[in-house]
């Protein structure tokens, strides 16, 4: 495991005159905070003794029914037998990476991919193989020539990693022919998919892409969280997977924890029985929405030439490609002394990549407050590009290993 190397930046962008476009951190504010507040103190009061106990290592019953009626949204047909309460759907991205991988195995993942499971991935000392994405999200050719040549090679691949709807980082979504052209390619080749899918109900344009799941219950593991429509604090994701795996995830999550706590359990289920949970996450799309088209009009007003971004249809994140000659991570110092941050992308691959890339994340600030970003590393920008065309190229950076993110950039 290596520690950040970006992270003890975000000390100094966390004070409030910085603008941080960094952060994955939902917008929690625009929760009814105050009956979320009654809804907890009613469950002390009326159901302490069974909330404040252990409980089940695969989580309780009357939640997973619940799970899997959120699922039904995304087109899952699901038996709550099969569902795996964890710790937020990193714990189960843990827990998986754990039953299937010995040091040295391979996963392929898009190339980029989500930070916080390439971490989870090196400390079990897997060897992670990425997969070229586009606009329209992973590119189906790239997967099968690659699948094709590690088994040519005789390397066997535990699983395909994918995060299909409005991808952290890259911002877009895989298409509907490609999800059928992934399914079936990995159906012949006998990967497992784990599809990874914390955004996929805050789409902005009204429709609901259908899992990857739904098409391929014995071939795919699908892990979901409350951290994006509900709220993170609360600490409860899932996974849904085939009987067998099932099994070897919840002695797993009684390995690690015994059991997690039965009282957020208890009280999102609350929420889920006796909130518009719906109508909430419906507020949660158009404020995000609102966000993301700030950001994207702000990129498109203040950006100097040279530079491009992806469109997300929903989510968190814009992923940004730098003028030729340009390195994030060299340019973060210098945004945040400009009182503006961003996630450099090299620590979304594992193999070096990204160095022209940053991720720029709209969900946190105010629509305001982004464009002024925005403006701030526009500027930024700007000068690294004419300090290069005046004193010409830094000299090469040095670069290994996977940052493992704090929760505020995951």
């Amino acid at each position: 495991m290596v520690a950040s190397e970006v992270r003890a930046l975000f000390a100094v962008a966390s004070r409030p005159e910085v603008v941080s476009l960094a952060g994955g951190m939902p917008y929690v504010t625009a929760l009814p905070l105050d009956v979320v507040g009654e809804l907890v103190a009613d469950l002390v009061a009326r159901r302490g003794p069974v909330a404040l106990q252990y409980g089940s290592g695969q989580g309780d019953p009357h939640l997973r029914e619940q799970i899997c009626e959120v699922m039904r949204l995304e087109g899952i047909e699901a038996n709550s037998n099969d569902v795996v309460v964890t710790v937020g759907s990193q714990q189960a991205l843990d827990l998986i990476t754990r039953v299937f991988i010995d040091p040295g195995d391979v996963i392929l993942a898009e190339g980029p991919s989500y930070v916080g499971a390439l971490g989870t991935f090196s400390a079990y000392q897997a060897r992670v193989i990425h997969i070229a994405m586009d606009d329209e999200g992973m590119i189906p050719e790239s997967l099968a020539q690659t699948i094709y040549a590690l088994k040519t090679a005789g390397t066997r691949i535990k699983f395909l990693y994918t995060i299909p709807n409005f991808h952290n980082p890259a911002g877009v979504t895989l298409n509907t022919t490609r999800r059928q052209q992934i399914l079936e390619i990995c159906q012949r080749a006998d990967v497992l998919i784990v599809e990874d899918n914390p955004y996929g109900l805050l789409g902005f344009e009204g429709t609901t892409m259908r899992a990857l799941r739904a098409d391929c219950p014995d071939g795919v593991v699908y892990l979901g969280s409350f951290s994006k429509t509900l709220a993170p604090g609360f600490r409860v994701g899932w996974a849904l997977a085939p009987h067998a795996i099932r099994d070897k995830l919840v002695l797993a999550m009684e390995s690690a924890v015994l059991s997690h706590s039965t009282f957020t359990q208890l009280a999102v289920g609350q929420y889920l029985t006796t909130q518009p949970w719906r109508q909430q996450i419906k507020t949660f799309r158009e404020l995000y929405c609102e966000r993301r088209d700030a950001m994207l009009g702000a990129l498109e007003a203040l950006m100097p030439a040279g530079c491009s971004w992806t469109r997300p249809a929903g989510g968190f994140f814009v992923w940004a490609t730098l003028p030729e000659g340009l390195d994030a991570k060299v340019l973060l110092p210098r945004a945040v002394a400009e009182r503006v941050a961003f996630v450099p992308g090299a620590g979304f691959y594992a193999d070096g990549g990204g160095a022209r890339n940053m991720r720029l994340s709209y969900c946190y600030p105010e629509p305001e407050r982004i464009r002024e970003g925005v403006r701030r590393l526009a500027g930024v920008i700007e000068q690294e590009m004419q300090t290069r065309e005046t004193f010409g190229p830094d000299a090469p950076i040095e670069r290994g290993g996977v940052d493992t993110p704090g929760p505020d950039l995951a």
